[in-house]
C-alpha cells in the first residue's frame, strides 16, 4: 500500500512491468499503484481498487538480468474513471487526479502515534525518507497507515480518507498506550 509521501520498494520481473518502468524512466512520467481487489500480482491482469496513488521511481538496479529492483515515491491519489488492459497484459487507465487532503497539526491525544513514529525513526531510519513532518496528521497517519500490520481492505479504507484528521483519530484508536 502506498500513500502520498511514502516509499515502495518494487522488486520487477514480468515484461510488461518492466516496459512500464522503462517507460517512466525515460521521461520521468509515473505510474499507478492500487490495491488488487481480484486476482493476483502476476500472471492474467489484476482487477484494482478504484482509487490509488500515482508513483514516482526514485532509484532503480538491475542486480541480475530480468530482475529490476526499484522504489517508488507516491506522489498524488487519483480515481480510475476508465481501464483497459493492453495485448501484454499491462493494465491502462483514464484517471481523476484528487486534490490535496485537509491536513492539521497533530492533537496532542494523538502524541502516541507521533511517539511510536520517532521510535521507528531512531530503530529503523532508512525507513522514512526525510523530511519527518511529525506534526503533520497527514504525513504521520500515512506513515502510520503504511507501517502497521493492518489487512489491505483496512488500509485502503485509510487511503480513501480525505481528512487527515479523521485517518490519524482511527489509527490513534488502534495503537496502545505506552
Amino acid at each position: 500500500m502506498l500513500f502520498p509521501g511514502g516509499r515502495l520498494p518494487l522488486r520487477i520481473f514480468e515484461t510488461r512491468y518492466m516496459d512500464m518502468a522503462k517507460a517512466c524512466l525515460k521521461d520521468g512520467s509515473p505510474f499507478g499503484v492500487c490495491l488488487i481487489r481480484e486476482g493476483m500480482e502476476v500472471g492474467a491482469p489484476a482487477t484494482p481498487s478504484d482509487m490509488g496513488t500515482l508513483a514516482k521511481i526514485l532509484t532503480w538496479d538491475m542486480p541480475q538480468l530480468g530482475l529490476l529492483h526499484v522504489t517508488a515515491r507516491g506522489e498524488r491519489l487519483f480515481r480510475i474513471l476508465e481501464r483497459r488492459v493492453q495485448p501484454d497484459g499491462l493494465a491502462r487507465a483514464s484517471i481523476e487526479l484528487l486534490g490535496e487532503e485537509a491536513d492539521a497539526a497533530v492533537p496532542q491525544s494523538a502524541s502516541r502515534c507521533v511517539r511510536l513514529l520517532e521510535r521507528v525513526i531512531e530503530e529503523h531510519p532508512e525507513l522514512l525518507e526525510r523530511p519527518h513532518r511529525l506534526d503533520s496528521c497527514a504525513w504521520v497517519s500515512s506513515r502510520l497507515a503504511e507501517l502497521l500490520p493492518l489487512p489491505l481492505a483496512a488500509k485502503q479504507e485509510l487511503l480513501e480518507l480525505d481528512d487527515a484528521r479523521a485517518r490519524l483519530e482511527r489509527l490513534n484508536a488502534l495503537v496502545r498506550p505506552d
